[in-house]
């Protein structure tokens, strides 16, 4: 069986109240690790940690995401960086579905926890994507 997610297709629009972006989080980043127990989806790892689309998720085995890429959600996906915590764009709904809002931001000491502007989506997209986490793959 193979989980898909179709709730949204991502576009390069320019950010506006019914617009989102998934968090990033900058080279200003001092590693106090703050932000890592804050984020419902665990979406944050240590820089240099692997990661998985199952961690903190009801993914499990083959899924297929919204922007067609394929994943086995129990194996472990290379780091996003080697040098300061990360967060997994695939995985950040901003805390939709859980928060008003993105609880990294919320307590990052240094205000490093910004806006992607490489991962654009709706809040619509968003809450499907917390869904397709959370539900076991079923939107």
């Amino acid at each position: 069986m193979v989980t898909t997610f179709l709730g949204c297709i991502f576009a390069k629009v320019t950010q506006t109240k019914e617009n989102h972006m998934a968090i990033i989080i900058t080279d200003e980043c001092i590693n106090c690790g703050a932000c890592e127990p804050e984020c419902p989806n665990t979406a944050i790892y240590e820089g240099a940690d692997g990661w998985k689309y199952a961690d903190g998720t009801d993914l499990k085995g083959a899924i297929v995401l919204s922007n067609g890429k394929t994943a086995n959600a129990d194996e472990e996906q290379a780091p996003v960086s080697d040098e300061i915590y990360y967060i997994v764009a695939d995985k950040c709904t901003e805390c939709k579905g859980f928060h008003e809002e993105p609880q990294c931001a919320a307590v990052c000491p240094v205000d490093c926890c910004v806006p992607d502007e490489n991962h654009i989506e709706t809040e619509e997209a968003l809450l499907a994507k917390q869904r397709f986490m959370h539900t076991g793959g079923d939107v």
